[in-house]
């Protein structure tokens, strides 16, 4: 399953506009999403050390997580854009909202969502590729590959911890509402926000 085909709908043209006109907070709040990705999934293995081979496949996703905030900073800094703690989006609250509160149930939840967000990230660079200069096009390429890996990861072990049980049901809860986000007029710019107004 690719990216596309697995999210509910496309990133609204409006805010492709938007990202150009605001790449400064374009790219900040990509650094801060950086590590936020890294620190999801460090607060997972501590919660979570019985599951050995998630345990690590999360060691090294955090660790590309934060080699990806590193390289963002370094572009930054290129720019003469001060890298700042900006407020977040509503998107991750908003999709975590909705996350049961027992395990395994819990962890199956932000597996999901961690998917999600992972598979919006790559969808988010794939169409900005075609509309910003060549070294952040050629930076947000190199990324494509790896967050569609990260959101594979995610909902393989999101299967493998439901343990046969039928999720779908809860994918597509998150997914409808990842899509209202995505759709709906959302008057913070941010790498996930939603439709300019």
């Amino acid at each position: 399953m690719n990216v596309n085909s697995f999210l509910l709908c496309k990133t609204p043209d409006v805010w492709c506009n938007q990202a150009l006109q605001n790449l400064d907070v374009l790219l900040i709040d990509h650094a801060n999403c950086e590590k936020k990705a890294a620190s999801t999934a460090l607060n997972l293995m501590y919660r979570h050390p019985e599951h050995t081979q998630l345990v690590l496949r999360l060691s090294k996703l955090a660790r590309e997580e934060l080699r990806h905030f590193e390289q963002v900073v370094a572009i930054l800094k290129d720019r003469n854009i001060t890298y700042a703690q900006i407020s977040s989006s509503r998107y991750a609250g908003e999709l975590r909202s909705d996350v049961r509160s027992h395990d395994p149930a819990r962890l199956i939840d932000i597996l999901i969502v961690s998917a999600i967000v992972e598979a919006r990230s790559c969808e988010r660079f794939s169409c900005l590729i075609d509309l910003l200069d060549s070294e952040l096009a050629e930076f947000y390429a190199s990324l494509l590959k790896s967050e569609a890996r990260h959101f594979k990861v995610y909902l393989d072990f999101a299967h493998e911890v439901a343990d046969g049980a039928d999720i779908s049901a809860r994918i597509q809860h998150f997914l409808a509402k990842e899509q209202v986000l995505i759709e709906s007029p959302d008057e913070l710019f941010r790498f996930h926000s939603g439709s300019p107004v």
